[in-house]
């Protein structure tokens, strides 16, 4: 329900108007700076990674220091996930809602995969002498439960 409201009520103007008592007039300039000098690093990131995701899972011929002819899957995939990046706005559905339901879908993943973390780095048939020592151990679990409990909280929230 909180998450829903913050999403419905949840605008750029909003967020730029914050930056007023620090910038100034300004604030509105400055936020577009920052929106779109955020995008052009996040971006080729993104796709560069889901690049060397994708190719590595299929054992295909990958990097950046490789030409296009060498490497014509890992390029496609570049371009493919830019185009569908791009698109996002114009099929309807809005990046910031995208961003934030990737970010509660990361929050609920999450425990899961610090578990699957913990119990690999703690097997000793995987990682012989060099497991994980206990604190660790003490860290991990602790990030473990403080995670799982706001995912269910999150959960909560969202159902009432």
């Amino acid at each position: 329900m909180l998450i829903t409201w913050f999403i419905n009520t949840f605008h750029v103007e909003q967020a730029a108007q914050a930056l007023k008592p620090l910038a100034g007039n300004a604030a509105y300039l400055l936020f577009a700076v920052g929106i779109i000098g955020t995008g052009l690093l996040a971006i080729p990131v993104l796709s560069g990674s889901l690049s060397y995701i994708i190719t590595e899972s299929f054992g295909w011929k990958e990097g950046l220091d490789k030409k296009f002819h060498k490497a014509k899957a890992f390029y496609i995939i570049i371009a493919i996930s830019l185009i569908l990046g791009l698109s996002l706005n114009y099929i309807g559905i809005s990046p910031i809602k995208a961003l934030i339901y990737s970010a509660i879908l990361y929050g609920l993943t999450a425990p899961v995969l610090i578990a699957i973390i913990l119990h690999i780095s703690n097997n000793k048939k995987i990682m012989d002498k060099n497991t994980n020592g206990k604190i660790s151990n003490i860290l991990g679990f602790a990030t473990l439960v403080l995670m799982t409990v706001a995912g269910v909280i999150l959960v909560y929230m969202q159902l009432t």
